[in-house]
């Protein structure tokens, strides 16, 4: 079972590595840069070295890279659009430089055009995207909790952008995130509720797409698509939903991401003992 946490890269990037194998994580996630601006340093040639030396020393895989807030494949504003689709270029090799599996890739907002043309936008830079790079690296869809004009909060949105794509379907896969789910209304809390959910998805996407989930419980009730995450068992999900979610067999071969809150040091400690704790796969 592969059980991590979002992991800070503060100083040089390898360290985040050191962090996840103090946490006890054997997979993780990170930014490859500031998230939140469109500067981008090198990734030194040195730090690369040592990042794969200690992805394989911890035996940390899959390592996924995230994608930064501020680009948006969705926006009706062809400025934007353009600069988005660059950035998202470049963060994508810079994620293949580092020998990540996985780069994440929340859907965007289509800023009041329109979910279809925000879901056609979107589709379209991401086709363009895959046939430009070749960083050996594949693409998480993950869905959204509806907030704004966010696309993505319907699986039905994810199943339109794999069909568009076309023969590089095998670039894509999907982040489920069980926070944005809940949130979006996917009642995932009851036995009954995560397993008609999964087969709904199994049913429009196939369940085998789903490569990493973020494990999140959710601090916002079913369906307010408010997007805000809470500690492991302490949200409207609760622990016992949680530990059905983690232990289901159609998601035995995902790696399992926490962006719970990190109010203090020992947040993420917590949430990873709790997770290893309530999972049946030691």
């Amino acid at each position: 079972m592969r059980i991590g946490v979002h992991v800070s890269i503060a100083g040089k990037i390898y360290e985040s590595l050191d962090r996840a194998h103090l946490l006890g994580c054997n997979t993780m996630q990170i930014f490859s840069r500031n998230p939140r601006g469109w500067q981008t340093s090198k990734l030194e040639v040195r730090d690369v070295t040592e990042f794969k030396r200690l992805k394989l020393k911890y035996d940390i895989k899959p390592v996924i890279v995230h994608i930064p807030y501020i680009i948006n494949l969705s926006t009706p504003d062809d400025r934007l659009y353009k600069k988005s689709i660059d950035a998202y270029i470049e963060d994508i090799e810079r994620a293949g430089v580092l020998g990540a599996e996985y780069f994440v890739t929340h859907l965007g907002s289509h800023v009041g055009s329109g979910e279809d043309n925000g879901i056609k936008r979107f589709s379209k830079a991401l086709n363009e995207i895959i046939k430009k790079v070749n960083a050996g690296i594949v693409i998480l869809l993950e869905n959204t909790a509806g907030s704004g004009s966010w696309i993505g909060y319907r699986f039905e949105h994810l199943r339109r952008i794999i069909d568009y794509i076309g023969n590089a379907k095998k670039a894509v896969g999907v982040c489920l995130d069980t926070a944005h789910a809940f949130e979006s209304g996917y009642d995932i809390k009851t036995k009954v509720g995560l397993d008609g959910t999964l087969q709904e998805f199994d049913k429009l996407i196939g369940v085998d797409l789903i490569k990493a989930v973020h494990y999140n419980d959710s601090l916002s009730p079913l369906g307010s698509h408010v997007d805000r995450h809470q500690h492991i068992g302490k949200g409207e999900i609760g622990l016992e939903a949680m530990a059905r979610i983690i232990n289901h067999p159609k998601l035995k071969n995902a790696a399992f991401i926490m962006e719970t809150p990190k109010k203090r040091d020992k947040d993420d400690k917590m949430n990873m003992a709790v997770a290893k704790r309530i999972c049946k796969t030691k």
